[in-house]
């Protein structure tokens, strides 16, 4: 599915997702390794025409893991403790390789973060989204919050002691 998917389907946590996953500029994008085991790596994201963007060095571990394998785990960036929220997006990527295009997305980037990528230098990817999950912390039960879309589920598991978590209880506050 595109981004748009999420933010036309759920606004609110579709509000959530870009506030923690887009909105700070860089995100973890999670890629298999020839030999199977995970790679992590920092990468920018941008939004445009409804659809998420990632570009990288042509030659980069991370764009040769996805032209290998296209599943993708994007995490959102955490820097601190509770009440710290967490956004988890799994999905697969597509190459795009039109020069119109990438010249689009370049222009795009440069009026946003202020750097022009170099067309034909760079490998583009659109991200089709998969799943999205939120964990968040619960203020009123001192618990985890947790939505995930499409799967439709949202609830709260409060603290039962400080490293242990109640039964699940469904709640809307994200989910319509």
């Amino acid at each position: 599915m595109k981004w748009s998917a999420i933010a036309d389907s759920e606004p609110a946590l579709g509000a959530v997702v870009f506030d923690k996953l887009i909105g700070p500029g860089v995100l973890l994008a999670g890629t298999t390794r020839r030999d199977g085991s995970a790679r992590i790596s920092g990468v920018e994201p941008l939004i445009l025409d409804g659809d998420l963007w990632l570009s990288m060095m042509r030659a980069s571990a991370k764009a040769l893991d996805l032209a290998r394998d296209p599943r993708i785990l994007l995490h959102s960036i955490v820097t601190g403790p509770e009440p710290a929220a967490e956004i988890k997006m799994r999905g697969t990527v597509r190459a795009e390789d039109d020069h119109d295009v990438q010249r689009r997305y370049a222009a795009a980037v440069a009026a946003e973060i202020g750097w022009r990528p170099v067309v034909g230098e760079f490998t583009l990817f659109t991200v089709d989204v998969g799943d999205v999950t939120y964990i968040g912390y619960d203020a009123d039960t001192r618990g985890q919050h947790v939505a995930r879309w499409p799967a439709g589920l949202e609830y709260v598991r409060p603290s039962i002691t400080p490293t242990s978590l109640g039964p699940p209880q469904p709640v809307r506050r994200l989910l319509s």
